[in-house]
């Protein structure tokens, strides 16, 4: 899981929240609020992107016609046949919609017909490659957009890509200007691996339900479908277990890097509120698999049950759990890894993980089950002792009926993982290369395979690092990315290659691992997360390409793509890297204009996504609609080290002669990119 020595250490730093500002604050022009009568949208695009949809990941097959749709105000969302389950998916469209274009958008049972958007369940025979029913058919036209799919999951990731046709700002959470258009679009999509994971460690750095929640919804906009959620290590236990109310209370209180929790309380969840996550993932069609991780990595648990000798479950002696290195255990909240182990022979670990396990596994959707099984170092368990754990762990996660999975690891010598199970490959080694022995191994002994090479999966690493740079300063290791590792690290590779010997006809899928030592808070986990995770959702989801440079065009297309969905980020509230590998664009969004009585206008003109770009580097011109023309205002939150720039405004000021209707021209530019345009409506009743 994670190949570094234990003398590194990780860097304290504090949480910087970040503030997005939504075009939903009135602006005052003249001594007025702003009238909205009207409005406009524009948007740039980087030089030598594509013309056609900015979707991702990419579709199996898309062809673009001519013109385009327009959600209005009178658009409804049918439900074809009166199936509940594309009802419910119809409704979620609805609920993506709404917040931005202000619109009722009711959700019928019923016909499809014209100028509605129509959900519809069947078989879809066109999608031959699709068996596990993910798949859609999208057809826009002028006059409608009809969704079809076998199932309810192939539906909401039709409703994905449909959010991606509309502007950027249909992800804002508060009204903003029209038009709400998506171009005529015939599209035929399916996934090309069943499992595309995102992780999140939660151990190592306690986050909230709420955030876990805010983080399902951002994956699910590029069709993630497992949530892996590490809720155990060295250094933290998050979920409250019947029965031992020690793992929470005691093994719950710190995080890495507090020395010994002055700095960072940590905390757990309550298994009501894991069960609301759960519900609200499903919600989302993802599944969450937990992760306990066994048996090393779980100092917390030892520090929790070594002295729990009132708990009537366990032998009055819980001290015989610990086969870790210190004797009596001590807490490290450093990143020290490969110093605990829990003993194989003692009855009382098998006691504690029956209950995890079994606890777990009754409020968790997914098929597997995660038990770790990394960096226990033989000094501590010799091959024979951690093979007979591995053995008798899985066997109690598969009385229970979930598949065993974990690192790769579990794959060794002396595993026994009979019946289905899964190998998670983290090593970054590739090929032929003797390191690439436990993928090799998993393939040997007939496990399925999640591809997760650290230097192309791993998301708590760093985008530059070492001589490169040092790219985020307080975030992010680079054990694995000497010199960082950028979109093009994560995007060009092939899950089916990568080992020799581990196939497309071994490879389940693909997850995106984000550790938690360096990470406090979403803001942080996002600006790690992205643009990255969407790389390998598209290397999950997209037909297999030949992604392997900079220069490929698979490469050269996919970042013309993602350009687009920093708006997206931006007009969400969400925190990104604005990496320079990906050509940012410019995106307007501006509203009509009452100017006061005396003919003068002042204040906001327009709302301005403009990733990676510091307010001073931006040009903005008005053209005003009586011949004048004057340079406009653009001023917003900068970014800092950890964080990208909000939003931006755009003012300016002006005074017409005579009172009329002046048809305005707000023009923003910057270097390397192409400048967006918009153009607003200004009225002077007199």
């Amino acid at each position: 899981m994670r190949l570094r020595s234990q003398a590194w250490r990780g860097s304290r730093w504090a949480a910087i929240a970040v503030a997005f500002a939504v075009a939903a604050a009135l602006a005052v022009i003249g001594g007025r609020p702003w009238a909205g009568e009207a409005s406009a949208v524009a948007a740039a695009a980087p030089a030598g992107a594509q013309s056609g949809p900015q979707v991702v990941p990419k579709p199996a097959s898309m062809t673009v016609g001519s013109g385009r749709f327009a959600v209005t105000a009178g658009t409804r969302i049918v439900a074809v046949g009166g199936s509940a389950a594309a009802l419910a998916v119809a409704q979620d469209l609805a609920g993506y919609l709404r917040p931005a274009t202000g619109y009722q958008l009711p959700v019928v049972r019923g016909n499809s017909q014209p100028g509605a958007i129509s959900l519809m369940l069947g078989n879809e025979s066109a999608i031959s490659s699709d068996p596990d029913g993910e798949g859609y058919r999208l057809n826009v036209t002028t006059t409608g957009v009809t969704l079809a799919a076998k199932t309810a999951h192939g539906l909401y990731n039709g409703i994905q890509t449909i959010r991606q046709l509309l502007p950027v700002w249909i992800n804002s959470p508060s009204v903003m200007p029209g038009p709400w258009t998506m171009p005529v679009v015939q599209i035929t999509d399916f996934p090309r691996y069943t499992y595309r994971g995102v992780m999140l460690d939660i151990a190592r750095h306690y986050e909230t339900p709420a955030a876990v929640e805010q983080l399902i919804d951002q994956a699910a906009a590029y069709k993630i479908n497992v949530l892996h959620l590490h809720l155990s290590d060295d250094q933290g236990f998050r979920i409250v277990i019947n029965g031992f109310p020690n793992l929470t209370t005691i093994g719950g209180q710190g995080s890495v890097g507090t020395d010994g929790r002055t700095m960072d309380p940590g905390g757990y969840w309550t298994q009501a509120e894991y069960k609301a996550m759960v519900a609200d993932a499903a919600a989302h069609f993802i599944t969450v698999m937990p992760e306990v991780d066994t048996p090393g990595h779980n100092n917390a648990i030892i520090m929790s049950e070594y002295g729990d000798t009132a708990n009537p479950l366990l032998n009055g002696h819980p001290q015989d759990i610990n086969c870790g290195a210190n004797n009596p255990p001590v807490w490290d909240y450093t990143e020290d890894v490969g110093y605990s182990a829990m003993c194989p022979d003692s009855q009382n670990t098998w006691t504690i993980l029956s209950a995890i396990i079994s606890q777990l596994d009754s409020m968790s959707t997914s098929p597997y089950h995660d038990l770790g099984g990394d960096e226990v170092p033989s000094t501590l368990l010799s091959q024979s002792q951690y093979a007979s754990f591995i053995n008798q762990e899985a066997g109690i996660v598969q009385a229970g009926g979930k598949t065993v999975m974990g690192w790769a690891d579990i794959a060794g010598p002396g595993t026994n993982l009979t019946g289905p199970s899964v190998a998670e490959y983290w090593n970054p080694a590739s090929g032929s290369s003797s390191d690439t022995i436990t993928g090799t191994e998993a393939v040997a002994k007939g496990m399925k395979v999640v591809m997760a090479p650290a230097n192309h999966a791993y998301l708590d690493q760093k985008y530059l690092a070492g001589s490169a740079g040092n790219v985020p300063p307080t975030l992010g290791l680079s054990w694995a990315c000497n010199t960082g590792c950028d979109v093009d690290q994560f995007y060009n590779w092939d899950p089916g290659g990568y080992v020799t010997g581990v196939t497309d006809s071994n490879v389940i899928g693909v997850e995106g691992a984000m550790w938690g030592e360096t990470v406090v808070n979403l803001s942080n986990v996002d600006y790690m997360t992205f643009p990255r995770l969407p790389a390998l959702a598209e290397i999950a989801w997209s037909p297999k390409a030949d992604r392997t440079s900079t220069s490929s065009p698979a490469y050269l297309d996919f970042v013309g793509r993602l350009a687009a969905q920093g708006g997206r980020f931006l007009a969400a509230g969400q925190n990104f890297y604005p990496s320079p590998e990906v050509p940012w664009r410019l995106d307007l969004a501006a509203s009509n204009v009452v100017a006061a009585s005396d003919g003068g206008v002042n204040g906001r003109l327009a709302t301005l996504s403009a990733p990676g770009f510091p307010a001073s580097a931006i040009t903005a011109t008005i053209n005003w609609g009586d011949g004048a023309t004057t340079a406009g205002t653009v001023t917003g939150t900068p970014a800092t080290a950890i964080t990208v720039n909000g939003l931006y405004a755009v003012s300016g000021s002006h005074t017409y002669a005579r009172p009329g209707v002046y048809d305005a021209t707000l023009t923003v530019s910057a270097a390397n990119t192409a400048p967006a345009t918009v153009h607003f409506t200004v009225r002077w009743n007199g």
